[in-house]
């Protein structure tokens, strides 16, 4: 491994250096990991059997001597694999292991954090400040900074996710087109920084619709649901849709029951209520089916939070 992934890349200050040079030196081998086609996922599983066979072999001499090298390779690992979709326990073994293999003076009993690794304030991933989408933009190591803003849309896309689900697949789409093109190589490491820190400040703006609707959350995932958007829609003007959006969020909460989701027959009558309203509205007729899943869907996740009346 440290003649193929780690090629060129200096860490002997993990085996000499002080305790500041030992973390300050992972995000420079985060970069260089990254920067190697399908050198993320190369790492993951070079150190998962690294650690399988370091495990087995331990207390053999040859094991112990080569102890801070695997202890290196997982805190790398460690910070890449930081707030991946099925990696909680696999941080959690990981970070238990650095401490056992490794030597008190080595590791401290922390866990390492991903953006203090970088250099970075942990942000609010619900608000991306410009301070902080400014920090990143000027991160030496672009392929990290990559990483890091990636790891958190995914995560504020998640949460907006269970509130709005029209606003979330949306900008989830985006997301995933923009990495696709990158992971292609269609657009340069400084295009894709650009990209994301845009979809954060976009993200951060669309909150915001609420007060400049003058409606409140729910209303506004229900104003979504509406595919405003569309031509044939915007015709009816914000005010008939805001009052679309307003009187569904009253109608569909006051007729949900706990297991409305289940019973056909709720789901039935609420359809039959939904589409009342549409019809009320003169919202166009072709596209009132596909308006009212999305809102029966919208309904599903908001429901949830919802008081049982």
């Amino acid at each position: 491994m440290k003649s193929v992934l780690f090629h060129g890349f200096d860490w002997s200050h993990w085996l000499t250096g002080t305790s500041i040079q030992r973390v300050t030196l992972l995000p420079g081998a985060q970069e260089h990991i990254l920067a190697q086609e399908n050198g993320k996922a190369r790492l993951m599983q070079a150190v998962t059997e690294l650690s399988q066979g370091f495990a087995l072999a331990v207390p053999h001499k040859e094991a112990i001597r080569i102890r801070d090298d695997v202890g290196f390779f997982q805190a790398v690992r460690a910070v890449l694999a930081k707030n991946e979709p099925g990696e909680r326990k696999s941080n959690e073994e990981l970070d238990h292991a650095i401490r056992q293999i490794i030597s008190k003076a080595m590791v401290s009993d922390e866990v390492v954090d991903i953006f203090a690794a970088a250099g970075l304030k942990k942000p609010d991933i619900s608000i991306l400040s410009d301070q902080f989408l400014a920090e990143v933009r000027g991160m030496p190591q672009r392929n990290l900074a990559v990483e890091l803003l990636q790891k958190l849309l995914k995560g504020e896309i998640k949460i907006r996710s269970r509130r709005n689900v029209v606003q979330a697949r949306a900008f989830s789409e985006m997301l995933e087109q923009s990495l696709r093109r990158y992971q292609n190589r269609a657009i340069e490491t400084a295009k894709i920084i650009e990209e994301l820190i845009q979809l954060a400040k976009d993200m951060r703006q669309a909150a915001q619709r609420g007060e400049a609707l003058g409606l409140s959350d729910d209303e506004v995932a229900f104003y979504d649901a509406l595919e405003t958007n569309d031509s044939a829609v915007k015709v009816l003007g914000d005010d008939a849709l805001r009052m679309i959006a307003r009187e569904l969020v009253a109608t569909v909460r006051a007729n949900v029951t706990i297991d409305w989701t289940v019973r056909d027959n709720v789901r039935a009558q609420l359809r039959v209520l939904v589409k009342r309203i549409l019809r009320k509205y003169g919202y166009p007729p072709d596209m009132q089916e596909k308006a009212t899943q999305t809102v029966l869907e919208q309904a599903e996740v908001l429901s949830e939070g919802w008081t049982v009346l």
